[in-house]
């Protein structure tokens, strides 16, 4: 079994923290199946946030009982002090709680700071002399704000996007949390679904030992796939380096990672998917792609309000609109038989 030791919490896991982001669209018997198989098969880490509708309820009713046998991670979005409270009274009262092993800021555009007239770290430092979190952390997906986190010290985790779609930006990352002390939590380690060898990424990940990739997990074949890598984790093989090579090649510059930052869209367009077409309808089964409801939901980028409102807000400065407009050329392509995938 291969464990990572966040920093310098002193929280030590086995290399496969669960992401609860999908058991929002399941049962709440379902997801409680699926996370007390996780627990019973190893897995301690589990991350979700206030913004994930009910995650939070559905943990809190999994682990009731068994509080301390398990570690929470969780977010909020908030941008002032007052919303701070209420979000943590509403997290811990979810969770079935009285503390949160890590709690982070969800994606702030900037890096909350003391003294920077938000209120919000102060909130933190008093939260976290209240008892009622352990450890204060940031998730983000702007680089530069990432690295304005590690670097001030402040924060005992980052979350960040670390794949093997990376670039060398995001490995420097990587070694600034090593050697700052900076517990490095990986998410969209597949790349929110690009990535379809679980093993590759999984062989990807083992080679940072001071790195913890979470899973969004909404199945319970693809629990059970990451489980068979507690006890067999995936060396990286001359094979997974071949898959590794191909996608790197496929997927090299700039795509759409399916992060949702830039909704909701005023013209009802489903960003997140659509300007990501093209690589989904070659990169899993593209039946899938192309039923009447996707084709409706693609037909919408025709309203596209040219308000730039998704390419301000997009963390990686893509230029959204161009991209829904190639898509759904190609998209409309391969609807005709003119290309095929």
């Amino acid at each position: 079994m291969e464990m990572v030791t966040l920093g310098t919490t002193g929280i030590t896991v086995n290399k496969n923290g669960f992401g609860a982001l999908p058991i929002q669209r399941i049962s709440t018997e379902d997801a409680v199946h699926l996370l007390r198989k996780a627990y019973d098969a190893g897995i301690t880490y589990f991350d979700t946030a206030r913004f994930y509708t009910d995650s939070e309820k559905k943990i809190g009713a999994a682990f009731e009982g068994m509080r301390e046998r398990v570690f929470i991670a969780t977010k909020t979005m908030t941008t002032t002090a007052e919303g701070f409270w209420e979000q943590l009274d509403t997290s811990l009262r979810d969770l079935r709680t009285d503390y949160i092993d890590i709690y982070q800021f969800h994606n702030p555009s900037f890096c909350p700071k003391p003294g920077d007239g938000s209120g919000l770290y102060e909130a933190m430092e008093e939260a976290k002399a209240q008892g009622k979190i352990r450890h204060i952390g940031i998730t983000n997906h702007r680089l530069a704000v990432a690295k304005e986190a590690v670097e001030s010290g402040l924060y005992e985790t980052l979350q960040f996007p670390f794949c093997y779609l990376a670039g060398e930006q995001d490995f420097e990352l990587v070694r600034m949390c090593r050697e700052a002390g900076v517990g490095f939590v990986a998410m969209k380690a597949l790349s929110g679904g690009l990535i379809t060898n679980s093993a590759a990424a999984y062989a990807f990940e083992a080679q940072y030992d001071n790195v913890l990739p979470i899973w969004g997990v909404q199945r319970e074949a693809e629990l059970d796939e990451f489980i068979s890598y507690i006890d067999s984790p995936p060396a990286m093989t001359e094979e997974l380096k071949a898959v590794i090579d191909r996608d790197r090649a496929q997927l090299a510059g700039e795509f759409c990672r399916g992060c949702g930052y830039c909704m909701p869209c005023p013209a009802g367009i489903e960003i997140n998917n659509c300007a990501r077409m093209s690589l989904l309808l070659r990169r899993s089964p593209s039946k899938l792609q192309l039923t009447e409801e996707v084709q409706a939901k693609m037909k919408k980028i025709e309203g596209c309000l040219h308000c730039d409102q998704c390419k301000n807000k997009c963390p990686y400065g893509l230029d959204t609109p161009a991209l829904l407009v190639k898509n759904y050329e190609d998209y409309k392509r391969v609807l005709a038989g003119e290309v095929e995938v």
